[in-house]
């Protein structure tokens, strides 16, 4: 019995690793590992995988992403998707150490919110979501968030917890670490989730999507709210 479970357990390992060498030879350009992985999975599986287009993403029926959650904000408080206040949350899963990706993205959600009509935008929560619980201290989140909306809130917690959050949304994310590097990076999924109060994703957003499609975005959920 114990080595018809290791054989077993070989041919998972060999399956997971053959289907990472697929989603890297045959991902897009600027497509994350982690999403071309899940399209290989979909694939495997018979099924069609979402694809990214300006107006969102179509979530394959019966796929249900997100739900409650209770995470630590950046003033050190315990808080769930109901306490965030607005109609609407815009996230982003990403880390404060990011040197390019996540930043570009939130200032687009950022601008986006400006675009958006006053009474339409107070109706907006932007967050981002920690996946580098270890560095992205509350303080560390607040010294960061502001740096791109005044409204923006900053959610991190134990790796427990920001493990089981990532999963709830199917985010992909890593350490990577090269010699020539003094810190440590998070390769991650970079989609942007509308996220409504019950913590389930109304719509995704591709990446790079520009200010003015997200906007729109957010206008159209808003609109069914």
């Amino acid at each position: 019995m114990q080595r018809l479970i290791r054989i077993l357990v070989l041919f998972l390992i060999l399956g997971l690793g053959a289907l990472w060498g697929a989603a890297a030879f045959n991902r897009q350009p600027g497509e994350p590992l982690g999403d071309a992985f899940m399209r290989q999975v979909a694939g495997l599986m018979g099924q069609e995988a979402a694809v990214p287009s300006v107006g969102g993403v179509q979530l394959p029926e019966g796929m249900v992403l997100g739900g409650p959650f209770r995470l630590t904000d950046q003033e050190g408080r315990s808080v769930t998707q109901a306490e965030l206040g607005g109609a609407l949350m815009v996230g982003y899963f990403g880390f404060t150490y990011c040197p390019d990706v996540c930043p570009t993205e939130l200032g687009a959600i950022a601008s986006a919110l400006d675009l958006l009509p006053a009474a339409q935008a107070e109706r907006v929560t932007p967050v981002l979501f920690s996946v580098d619980p270890e560095r992205d201290t509350p303080e560390q989140l607040k010294a960061y968030v502001t740096n791109f909306h005044p409204r923006m809130v900053g959610l991190t917690g134990t790796p427990e917890q920001v493990a089981e959050v990532a999963r709830r949304f199917r985010v992909f994310y890593a350490k990577v670490k090269r010699p020539e590097m003094t810190e440590y990076l998070v390769d991650h999924s970079s989609f942007i989730y509308l996220i409504g109060k019950d913590g389930r994703v109304r719509m995704l957003l591709r990446p790079q999507s520009t200010p003015e499609d997200i906007a729109k975005a957010v206008q159209a959920q808003l609109a069914t709210l």
